[in-house]
């Protein structure tokens, strides 16, 4: 099967097709901040689209936002499904890991982004912490690089485990019960690690205790390539402007839950991000697109702009 590198492409699915592959991408010199395509899915004999993110490297969130008519638990055989895999660069330094905590996704630059120079990038789905375990922001590094990993619960999760009724063991040892899955990648941040899982299923969700939780073939990929010192950057950023040739597009994610004062000011965020790409280049502005992809959130880059100015 062949698929088409500059524009959407039907995938005809007759059943369960090669498993989750990590996305990798050459940004030629200049190329602008876009990437990817979108790809969509026609006919399957998986039930949910949870199946249908894990099968193609997507996160549970992404999929569900980029498919809100779609039943998300009970899949229609002649179903539709938009696989989003195109994206917007953050706005962070392309070096190192970036991973943007409300998109749910990590960027891997194996070398520095110049501008006059050719780079790649690989992006994974990854899910992140729970309200009450968020995962931090900032800028660290990889410390440390440890395949077949020990977890040692931290006290704190202990407790809470026994408030479900559940009992931790002090050391959980390699294994198919431990939820650091296969490999891990330690920070230099006390507690913190992009690691594997045994449950993969929740990849793309707020379901860790702030740690970083990667597919089992993602996080083996990524540990491959990834080298200890490795510059890691985390931010938050639901809003992601970028340029493709003359044309600016837009990606909103939903803020995370507990931002109250990032939810309310999202317009406002947008609009000082505009005035900032405006500044570099100026551009006319369309503003249903850009008031829809405010409202529906839906994860995926809508162009924005009717052209540049002067052009």
């Amino acid at each position: 099967m062949t698929i088409s590198r500059f524009a959407p492409a039907i995938l005809i699915c007759l059943g369960w097709l090669a498993s989750a592959q990590a996305q990798h991408f050459s940004l030629p010199p200049g190329s602008g901040d876009l990437f990817g395509q979108e790809e969509y899915l026609v006919g399957t004999n998986v039930d949910t689209l949870a199946d249908v993110a894990r099968q193609f490297g997507v996160g549970h969130q992404e999929i569900r936002l980029a498919n809100p008519d779609v039943d998300f638990w009970l899949l229609p055989a002649d179903a539709r499904v938009l696989l989003p895999k195109r994206h917007i660069l953050p706005h962070a330094r392309r070096e190192g890991i970036v991973l943007n905590v409300p998109e749910m996704r990590l960027y891997y630059f194996p070398r520095a982004c110049k501008d006059d120079e050719a780079c790649s990038v690989v992006t994974y789905p990854v899910s992140i912490g729970q309200m009450d375990w968020l995962t931090p922001l900032g800028t660290t590094r990889v410390t440390a690089k440890v395949p077949n990993p020990t977890w040692t619960p931290p006290e704190s999760i202990r407790r809470e485990a026994e408030a479900d009724g559940k009992t931790l063991p002090a050391v959980v040892p390699p294994g198919p019960d431990n939820p650091l899955g296969a490999y891990a990648l330690y920070l230099d941040l006390p507690g913190y690690r992009i690691h594997g899982t045994n449950r993969p299923y929740g990849v793309g969700m707020r379901v860790t205790h702030g740690c970083v939780r990667m597919y089992p073939e993602d996080i083996e990929s990524l540990f491959e390539q990834v080298s200890v010192g490795t510059k890691v950057q985390i931010v938050d950023q639901p809003i992601k402007l970028g340029w493709s040739g003359p044309t600016l597009y837009m990606e909103v994610h939903p803020p995370l839950e507990e931002d109250i004062e990032g939810i309310a000011m999202l317009k406002d965020t947008a609009l000082r991000r505009l005035e900032e790409m405006e500044a570099e280049r100026p551009f006319i502005l369309n503003g249903r697109e850009f008031l829809r992809a405010l409202d529906e959130q839906r994860g995926i880059p809508v162009a924005i702009s009717r052209g540049n100015l002067g052009q």
